[in-house]
């Protein structure tokens, strides 16, 4: 009793908390990067950017539209805005497996406790509480990444210049009664612009980390149950794949809220007087490739984020080992 009394103690004592968000920040950080050129041609295929709609679609048209991005820019072009990638994941990053720890303490302090529903609830709570501190940056990323050519023939932005770019939008079309209606409410609350998608991406973080800390874990208690022995304890190799696992069970349950996400997002850059609504986005979707639509470039997200989750998973876990949490 006592010792379980202790381990309450000790995982929510400060030294801990700043202990798991530090693994999951360095994680978050490490998974990014590596899969940061396939992050940069699937925003542009989801945001239906003019350049690679020609490519959209399959994973030997990722790596046409990838070649041509480096043809172009080199592999800077490959990393835009990947700086600000990291900017975000690392407190987004931090946040939800910081979160995720004390969450999953709280809901099941012990093993008997450990339910699906519960694991769902633990993964969608830390994942929509990261995502309400860090949106502004998520912003941010989806428009430099979106920068191209032929959608600004100006130098890419800074990310100053994107701050400014998104504060002062303004429309430069005739406006109707709806556009004049947002411009106003823009104008007093200029943060707006800065959670353009915001709801979207909350929905589709529920059924991502949701069902991705719940893949975790159910299948971590199949496969990796717990023991003290040197010999038993889980391996690298064992939290890279029940992570890949979980990835690609999290991007098939959340993938259309993603695309309905990112055009959202941009929609300052194809509507700047408007404030896109959900129905609207969704039958612009649907009218332009049916329900296709909200599955464009699924396949370049499993190469994506299939080795991004195993690597945050398999580094949030080597980091906790390291620090002793």
């Amino acid at each position: 009793m006592s010792s379980d009394v202790s381990l309450r103690q000790d995982k929510q004592s400060l030294q801990y908390i700043i202990r798991s968000g530090l693994a999951g920040g360095i994680a978050g950080c490490i998974a990014k990067t590596v899969v940061a050129p396939l992050d940069r041609v699937k925003i542009l295929f989801q945001a239906s950017n003019p350049d690679f709609q020609k490519y959209a679609g399959t994973w030997s048209g990722a790596f046409r539209a990838g070649n041509e991005i480096y043809r172009g820019s080199g592999i800077r072009g490959l990393l835009q805005g990947h700086s600000v990638t990291l900017l975000r994941v690392f407190p987004y990053a931090a946040i939800k497996f910081m979160a995720y720890d004390q969450i999953h303490h709280i809901l099941m302090p012990s093993k008997r406790e450990e339910t699906n529903f519960r694991r769902f609830c633990a993964g969608a709570i830390s994942g929509v509480t990261s995502v309400f501190f860090t949106y502004p940056l998520e912003v941010f990323r989806v428009r430099l990444a979106f920068h191209t050519k032929t959608v600004d023939r100006s130098a890419r932005p800074s990310l100053l210049q994107a701050f400014h770019q998104i504060y002062h939008e303004k429309s430069s079309v005739p406006q109707s009664h709806e556009a004049v209606a947002a411009k106003q409410i823009f104008r007093r609350f200029p943060i707006l612009k800065f959670y353009r998608g915001f709801t979207a991406t909350i929905v589709g973080m529920i059924p991502y980390a949701g069902v991705s800390f719940l893949s975790w874990g159910y299948l971590r208690a199949i496969f990796v149950p717990s023991c003290k022995s040197e010999e038993k304890k889980p391996t690298p190799i064992a939290d890279l794949t029940i992570g890949a696992v979980s990835g690609a069970a999290a991007q098939t349950a959340s993938y259309p809220f993603e695309v309905i996400r990112r055009r959202m997002q941009v929609g300052g850059i194809i509507r700047p007087d408007r404030w896109l609504s959900w129905g609207e986005t969704v039958r612009a979707i649907w009218q332009a490739n049916n329900w296709r639509g909200f599955y464009v470039g699924l396949s370049i997200g499993y190469l994506k984020v299939v080795p991004m989750t195993a690597v945050s998973f398999a580094v949030w876990q080597g980091g906790k080992r390291v620090l002793g949490v």
